[in-house]
């Protein structure tokens, strides 16, 4: 059992598969739900502290660079550009859409690109990872549920 859970774990890591990958296969190993759930959003929110405080700073650093300077460049214009324009309309709402974003489990809007946005707009940095934090359990929550069934049962009920 304890190499179910640490491949559900690990699952939970990975960039874009992240916990909305790990909980069906928690379920599929027929793991129970809510130990699955807090070792999924465990391993989920590992990597966003050394996301948020480097992802900014490798892109600083390597901005310079031969090969990949224009790259780290282009990234940081466009963050900014995006960033400033988010952050002057939405306020302190800008919060609320990380913890949505994060939270609504579509490919491409997990933890890591939500800590990715946040770092690069400069956003608090406990606000922000309470954003995504709530976010990921979120989700999770939204992924036990299509998991387990529910929203296929509901579906059956209204035909």
């Amino acid at each position: 059992m304890f190499k179910k859970y640490l491949i559900v774990f690990i699952i939970s890591m990975v960039p874009l598969i992240e916990l909305r990958g790990a909980i069906p296969f928690a379920v599929g190993f027929d793991l129970p739900t809510v130990p699955s759930f807090v070792i999924c959003v465990i391993g989920n929110m590992l990597p966003v502290p050394i996301i948020f405080l480097f992802a900014r700073k490798v892109l600083i650093w390597g901005k310079d660079k031969k090969y990949i300077g224009r790259f780290f460049t282009f990234c940081l214009e466009k963050g900014e550009k995006g960033g400033n324009k988010l952050k002057a309309k939405a306020g302190v709402g800008i919060y609320l859409a990380l913890l949505l974003f994060v939270g609504i489990p579509l490919p491409g809007t997990g933890a890591w690109t939500g800590t990715l946005a946040a770092s690069f707009l400069d956003l608090d940095w406990k606000k922000s990872v309470i954003a995504v934090m709530l976010g990921v359990m979120l989700a999770g929550v939204i992924m036990c549920l299509a998991s387990l069934g529910l929203f296929g049962a509901i579906g059956a009920i209204f035909k």
